[in-house]
């Protein structure tokens, strides 16, 4: 068991649309593993009474606000298209105010004695800061014709949407590239395999 305040092993986990991700840190935390989601956090700090609000009301104006109070999500999707700054300003108010919550919850996982610490960053390769900041990384990985048959299913997009959201992310050359361990969940493996898989992970860090 390890004891409190010791420092716990930050994974990074990452994989492209329709890898299994998100499955793989779901199994993780019921582990046991302090699972520590980038996307989740973004949207608590965009939500309606979100800490990033008023910031981005004063860089964009107050139409990216909604009605309901939240980040008017298709406005600044808009916006970040026409407007080749937009996605680096938005950022700019995001990636500080994340940085913070990240650090907050590992400081309670390490409070709290955890062994593992799984920062959960679906662009950890784009972003090219995260690999310092962690001791490993576990790439979810699959072939790109899987991903869309997968993202179609769930998603109910199309196949050339699937294919565009695909081309947005780092290739999957570069992503494992980036890993130190690879899991393989592509056609043919059953959701209990791949808890099976995950499980054997979760044992290298005594989980």
């Amino acid at each position: 068991m390890n004891t409190a305040g010791a420092t716990p092993f930050r994974l990074g986990l990452t994989g492209g649309i329709g890898s299994g991700k998100s499955t793989v840190a779901q199994r993780l935390a019921q582990r046991g593993a302090t699972v520590i989601d980038a996307d989740a956090i973004s949207r608590s700090l965009t939500a309606a009474g979100g800490a990033a609000l008023p910031a981005i009301a004063r860089m964009f104006g107050d139409d990216l606000i909604d009605a309901a109070g939240a980040l008017n999500r298709a406005r600044m999707r808009e916006l970040v298209f026409a407007d080749s700054t937009a996605r680096q300003r938005l950022e700019g108010i995001l990636h500080p105010m994340i940085a913070d919550r990240t650090r907050q919850q590992h400081e309670a996982a390490i409070a709290a004695g955890g062994k593992l610490v799984v920062h959960d960053i679906p662009l950890l390769v784009e972003s090219g800061r995260w690999r310092r900041e962690l001791d490993g990384v576990l790439v979810v990985d699959c072939r790109e014709n899987t991903q869309i048959e997968r993202v179609m299913t769930r998603n109910q997009l199309s196949a050339d949407a699937v294919q565009a959201i695909i081309t947005a992310q780092a290739s999957r050359a570069q992503r494992l590239a980036a890993a130190d361990w690879v899991l393989y969940n592509d056609e043919g493996m059953t959701i209990e395999a791949l808890n099976a898989f995950t499980d054997q992970i979760a044992a290298w860090f005594g989980l």
